[in-house]
């Protein structure tokens, strides 16, 4: 059996969003404080491309964005590429409820999106990204903790913020189901 194909499409998108994304995180972030967290909005984007493209566009977006950003600065930070990817899958599996290529974003939808974004946020930053720093790369605890919440609180008002306005610009260029009618002479 035959596994189920990229598109072209959705394989160009992957490109363009993970380029975006290591130019958002590399030019358009804002340092917390906390060392090697900042706030950062190329998670608005990479939200934006999961809602759009799906899942397997989010994950890989989000891991290959991040790996190329770590790359070109102080290297790989594979608990958080890691993390990035997931944040990506996570917001992408609801792509098929939110539709906003209807053009309809709308409270409910805009609920649901906050919620799924918010939670995959929380799971990967407060718990799957410090459980792998402490795993992989011997970081105290009390560190990565720290790093993974702020980071974590970032990205979810990041994302809640920024991500939903642009969610919302999309839909609004995109004509809603039923919006032209017939004229009658």
């Amino acid at each position: 059996m035959a596994g189920k194909q990229l598109s072209t499409k959705t394989v160009v998108a992957i490109g363009i969003g993970a380029a975006v994304f290591v130019i958002l995180g590399r030019f358009v972030s804002i340092p917390t404080g906390i060392p090697n967290t900042q706030i950062e909005t190329s998670y608005a984007f990479l939200a934006l491309m999961a809602v759009l493209f799906g899942p397997v566009a989010g994950a890989l977006i989000g891991f290959i964005g991040h790996l190329i950003k770590d790359a070109t600065t102080f290297g790989p930070w594979w608990s958080w590429i890691i993390v990035s990817g997931v944040v990506g899958l996570l917001i992408g599996f609801i792509s098929n409820r939110l539709k906003v290529e209807e053009g309809d974003f709308g409270w409910k939808k805009i609920t649901l999106f906050n919620a799924v974004q918010a939670g995959a946020q929380a799971l990967g930053w407060f718990v799957i990204a410090p459980v792998l720093d402490i795993v992989i790369y011997a970081e105290p605890a009390n560190k990565v903790f720290v790093q993974g919440i702020v980071a974590g609180i970032s990205n979810i008002i990041t994302v809640g913020v920024l991500g939903t306005i642009i969610i919302a610009a999309y839909a609004k260029t995109r004509s809603k189901s039923g919006s032209l009618s017939k004229e009658t002479s």
